[in-house]
């Protein structure tokens, strides 16, 4: 029996249409089974970035890391086939950075920087008709800088505080210099006032008398009064005085004393 030319066609087209959308459920299938996962989610500056594949299958041939939106060459980073003694080989978007393939399809990048920012993608190869994919976005932020204004407040006012407390520092030490300065000056003066004021011991003189005046020891010995003399020790005898030598002068004066002339008292004439 033989199957009309128009009923082959349109089975032929069924057909295609089917194996198709099998193909396209299979690869949306693939894309959806894998995940990528960021440790951390927001990366900061030389922080380590752990890229975590989940839902690798537990064979496969090799993985693909790629940096930017087109899968290819120029956008490898590294490959990574399980099974031989140097599995990871890198790629020529590797450069400078440090990155290190585990064999779940996994990486880590280490010490991120700004400029590893952009679209990561995976491909874990099953076999030769059947590739798993995957991608995520990364943003390594720069770290967050404290600003200035944020603790312009604590600043200052531990400067204001310094500053207060050295003028009070200075204040206190002038005060006291001065303090002691003042008693000291104070304490001079008032010995100055009481040495002026000190009564003279010596006798005073008359400021207009230039005389000279000389002092001589006395001939005589001055006895104390009578009151005085209880003072005096009746054991001890009282000196005797020097017998005075009379000179011719005091011989004759002593004769005109002893035998007086009467001329002189004969002239007094008495009046009526």
């Amino acid at each position: 029996m033989e199957i009309p030319m128009g009923t082959q066609g349109c089975f032929s087209k069924s057909l295609l249409l089917s194996a198709s959308i099998l193909v396209l459920w299979m690869l949306q299938g693939s894309q959806a089974a894998l995940h990528i996962q960021k440790i951390p989610e927001q990366p900061q500056k030389n922080q380590d970035l752990l890229l975590s594949v989940q839902g690798v299958p537990d064979t496969f041939q090799d993985f693909n890391w790629y940096l930017g939106e087109e899968m290819y060459g120029g956008t490898r980073l590294f490959t990574y086939i399980p099974g031989i003694q140097r599995p990871q080989r890198d790629g020529s978007a590797m450069g400078q950075r440090d990155i290190v393939g585990f064999p779940n399809g996994s990486m880590l990048l280490r010490r991120a920087q700004p400029t590893d920012s952009g679209t990561y993608q995976v491909a874990v190869t099953i076999n030769s008709e059947w590739t798993m994919k995957a991608k995520t976005e990364v943003q390594v932020a720069e770290k967050n800088k404290e600003l200035p204004s944020t603790h312009l407040p604590t600043n200052a006012g531990i400067l204001a505080a310094t500053i207060i407390g050295s003028l009070a520092a200075g204040a206190l030490l002038i005060s006291c210099i001065a303090y002691l300065l003042v008693t000291r000056n104070w304490k001079g003066q008032s010995h100055r006032m009481a040495t002026t004021e000190k009564p003279e011991l010596g006798p005073a003189h008359d400021a207009g008398d230039n005389n000279i005046y000389e002092v001589m020891p006395s001939p005589v010995l001055l006895v104390s009064p009578i009151s005085d003399m209880k003072s005096i020790n009746p054991a001890q005898p009282l000196p005797t005085l020097p017998p005075l030598q009379a000179g011719p002068e005091d011989h004759q004066y002593q004769q005109d004393l002893l035998n007086p002339d009467p001329a002189p008292y004969c002239q007094l004439v008495p009046t009526s």
